[in-house]
This record gives C-alpha cells, sequence and structure tokens, in this order.
C-alpha cells in the first residue's frame, strides 16, 4: 500500500489535502463543544432555567459522544464519506436547533420544552455529530501517515482541543453583537461550511485495500481477544480515568484560579489551559512515535500528574494561596511559588488530559492492528461518554460536600470561592491517577510492535 501511495502525483493523493486539511477542518468545528462555559450562563438567564438544570446539556453532549462513537465506529470503518457526512449534517443542525430552543425559551420563560429541547439539540443530535466526525478522519490520518501515526493522528485531535483557544474570543464577539441565540444561527452555518468541505476532501489513499473480515460484530470481539481482555479493559479503564480526572479539575479551573488572586487573569489562563491541551495531544503523540511502546506516554502523563497533585496536597497549596483577605484580588509574595505549583498542575492536567486522546488510536492500533480499528477506537471512546456524567459531577459533589464558601468581592461583584473544597477534589485525583498508572504498568502488555522494536535493538 505505501509503495502504491508513494508513486502517486498530483492534489488528488496528498496526504495533507485529503487527510491532514479535512481531519483539521472536522475537528476544529466539533472542538468548539468546549466553549460551553462561555454561554451556559446566559443561556440560563435567557430560558429561566438555573444552570446546574442548563448544564446537563453539556454532560449529555459528551455522553452521547462517546455512545455514539462506540456504536457507529462500524459505520465508519466501512464508508468514511456517510460518516463524515452524518457528521455534518448533525453537528450544524443540532446547532442550529438550539439557537432555536434558546430563542424559544427567552419567549416562553422556564418553559419545559425549551430546556428539552436543548438537551436533544445540544446533546444528542451534536453529541451523534461530534462522535461520528471525531472518528471520521482518524483512520485515514494513520494510513496516509503510516510512519508518524502519532503526529498525524495528534495534528487532529489538537485541532479538537484547540478549538476553544480560537473560537472562545469569536464567539466572546457575536454574542453580545447578536444575542445568544442568533450566535448558535451564525456558527451553525459557518461549521456546515467547513465540516462539509472536509466531508467532501477526505480520501483514503489510493490502493489501500480494507483486509478480509470475518462478520462485523465477530471480528470486533476476535481481534480484542488476541491480546486478552484484561488488556482491553486496562486500555479502557486508563484512558476512562485520565478523562474523569481531566473533567474533574478543568471544570473547577475557572473557581480554582479566582481563588488564587489570578481572576483578572483568567481568560488569558484560560487560553493557555487550551494550548497545553492542545500541545498535548500533538506533542506526546509525536513523542510516542519515536517510542519503542505507546504505553510509555501514559505512564508519563500518571506520573507526572500524581507528582505535581501531590505536591499541591502537600503544600495545601490552593488553599494556603488563596487571599481572602483583599476579596481573592492578587497574590502575596510568600505564596507565589504555591500559586506556581497549581497552576503548573493545572496546565500539566490538560496536557495529560489531551495526549490521553490523541495517543488512543496509535495504541490501539499497535496492539490490534489496523482492520477494526475505527470500531475498536469508537467502542473505547465509551470511556469518554462515562467520564463526561462522572468527571464534572464527581468534583462538584466534593466541592459541595467539603470546606465552606468564602465571599470576597472583585470589580464591585462578589465572589464565593471554596478553597478546601477544591483541595478535596485532589484527592480523588489523585486516587484514580495511581490506579490508572497501576493499569499502564500491570495490566496493559506490551504490543507485537514494542516486542520487534527491542528485539531489534539488541
Amino acid at each position: 500500500m505505501s509503495e502504491n501511495v508513494n508513486t502517486q502525483k498530483g492534489w488528488r493523493a496528498n496526504k495533507w489535502i485529503r487527510a491532514a486539511i479535512p481531519a483539521l477542518l472536522l475537528h476544529f468545528s466539533i472542538g468548539t463543544v468546549y466553549c460551553w462555559s462561555l454561554f451556559s450562563e446566559a443561556i440560563s438567564k435567557d430560558i429561566g432555567w438555573d444552570k446546574p438544570a442548563v448544564e446537563w446539556a453539556f454532560s449529555f453532549a459528551i455522553f452521547f459522544l462517546g455512545m455514539s462513537a462506540a456504536f457507529l465506529g462500524g459505520i465508519v470503518e466501512k464508508n468514511i464519506h456517510l460518516s463524515s457526512l452524518i457528521a455534518t449534517i448533525c453537528f450544524a443542525s443540532g446547532m442550529a436547533g438550539t439557537g432555536f430552543f434558546i430563542y424559544y425559551g427567552t419567549h416562553h420563560t422556564h418553559s419545559v420544552l425549551a430546556l428539552i429541547g436543548i438537551y436533544v439539540c445540544y446533546g444528542f443530535i451534536m453529541g451523534v455529530g461530534l462522535g461520528t466526525g471525531y472518528l471520521s478522519p482518524v483512520k485515514t490520518l494513520m494510513l496516509w501517515f503510516e510512519d508518524r501515526k502519532g503526529l498525524a493522528t495528534g495534528l487532529a485531535v489538537a485541532g479538537f482541543g484547540g478549538a476553544k483557544a480560537i473560537a472562545s474570543p469569536i464567539m466572546e464577539w457575536l454574542q453580545p453583537k447578536f444575542g445568544t441565540s442568533k450566535m448558535f444561527y451564525i456558527l451553525a452555518v459557518v461549521y456546515f461550511i467547513m465540516m462539509f468541505i472536509g466531508h467532501l476532501l477526505l480520501k483514503k489513499p489510493e490502493g489501500w485495500v480494507e483486509p478480509a473480515k470475518k462478520d462485523k460484530s465477530e471480528g470486533i470481539i476476535a481481534t480484542i481477544k488476541t491480546k486478552g481482555w484484561a488488556n482491553y479493559i486496562g486500555i479502557w479503564v486508563m484512558f476512562y480515568i485520565n478523562i474523569t480526572c481531566g473533567l474533574a479539575l478543568i471544570s473547577q479551573e475557572k473557581m480554582i484560579v479566582k481563588c488564587i488572586g489570578l481572576a483578572a487573569f483568567a481568560g488569558i489562563i484560560s487560553t493557555f489551559s487550551a494550548i497545553f491541551n492542545a500541545g498535548g495531544r500533538l506533542g506526546f503523540s509525536a513523542w510516542a512515535d519515536s517510542l519503542k511502546d505507546r504505553n510509555t506516554i501514559y505512564k508519563l502523563i500518571f506520573i507526572l500528574s500524581i507528582a505535581l497533585t501531590a505536591l499541591v496536597m502537600v503544600t495545601n497549596g490552593i488553599k494556603n494561596a488563596a487571599n481572602p483577605a483583599d476579596g481573592f484580588t492578587s497574590i502575596s509574595v510568600q505564596n507565589a511559588v504555591l500559586v506556581v505549583l497549581v497552576l503548573a498542575l493545572i496546565f500539566m492536567v490538560n496536557a495529560g488530559y489531551g495526549g490521553g486522546f490523541s495517543n488512543v488510536p496509535t495504541l490501539l492500533s499497535d496492539h490490534y492492528g489496523m482492520g477494526n480499528i475505527s470500531a475498536i477506537h469508537g467502542i473505547t471512546l465509551s470511556a469518554w461518554a462515562f467520564a463526561g456524567l462522572s468527571g464534572n459531577q464527581m468534583a462538584t459533589w466534593i466541592v459541595g460536600k467539603f470546606g465552606k464558601p468564602v465571599t470576597g468581592t472583585l470589580h464591585g461583584e462578589e465572589v464565593i470561592v471554596n478553597p478546601t473544597g477544591y483541595q478535596y477534589v485532589l484527592y480523588a485525583t489523585i486516587a484514580l491517577y495511581i490506579v490508572a498508572l497501576c493499569m499502564s504498568l500491570f495490566l496493559v502488555k506490551k504490543s507485537d510492535k514494542a516486542i520487534a522494536a527491542e528485539k531489534a535493538a539488541k
């Protein structure tokens, strides 16, 4: 296959036009799901429902992202053009539908129909677009960039993680100018065009022939069994834990930043977090290309996350860096080191969260081959679905259960934070990170590719 691909000339065979650019167009579009926090409060005010009720729309979106990837992975495997078209239609129509129900809710305050409509459009319909759109370009990228699979998938998945950094200022300009519902209409049109162009360009290499398979369901099960169920369960669980811990900390990130006296820089820190998220997706996956065993990347991610979490725990960093005396508006010189430690933890968790995503498809391909990779990757993304429901809620429950809210004033507005609660979230995440590291060390075996590379090096 590679010889056949490499001898072709022209734009029709160009791996950037047929794989990288379409992947970025798709992932830059669907990755804006992470911009939810920018407009969730505005939606709450527009439709008259409290914020916790509205927040379920985002949780549903992540849940159906993972579940649609799990159940539609076979379609992606069979026909990337059908799956990318489904992604384009579902994501854009879900976004437009969300805009409609926000508009409806502004004219029918506290309407159950408006709330359910947002759940269905943003949660379910967009969620299906997210799952199929996330999967569609991945295998194609690995086929075109067979010698640098990690770099290729990292590039696309970095687009998903970095979309927030690009889209956030655009949304912050559109929302006050046109209103929340019209913003969704505008974005629906823009993202439909971007994704449809990506759909048209996306193409597997000429010369690639899908390997002969048995019945689809038997083939996937048989493929997983080749390494044993314990191996796959280890990959699934460590992936689930990495997402859960990432979402737990990221969901509290804005309040932690306020707590340590950096509220005035919250927007800048959020942008840096998105950059670390995208950088982790690209950097960790590209680094894995040079390693004999890609699982080494997960060991590094978990060890670094555990080390920084432990440092912030031992120093009681979040709580001790807080300065309620002046309303959390500044940091003292003696607390500057603690602030740096807390920021280092936030950035590391973001980078590890992103790196965990970008390395999953290549890790799976090393273990199970390319034959069923889209379907197996899709099933593995069910971990994302369950983490989407558990990560945010776990952190919210801990913050509500432990510590006491402390009130300060920032720019004339009341700021309520819970330093002790945020500190207790770390006790849960470090325990989970340790479990994930044990999975990586003891359950996930070396791939045949890693074993062969080690033998060749001797």
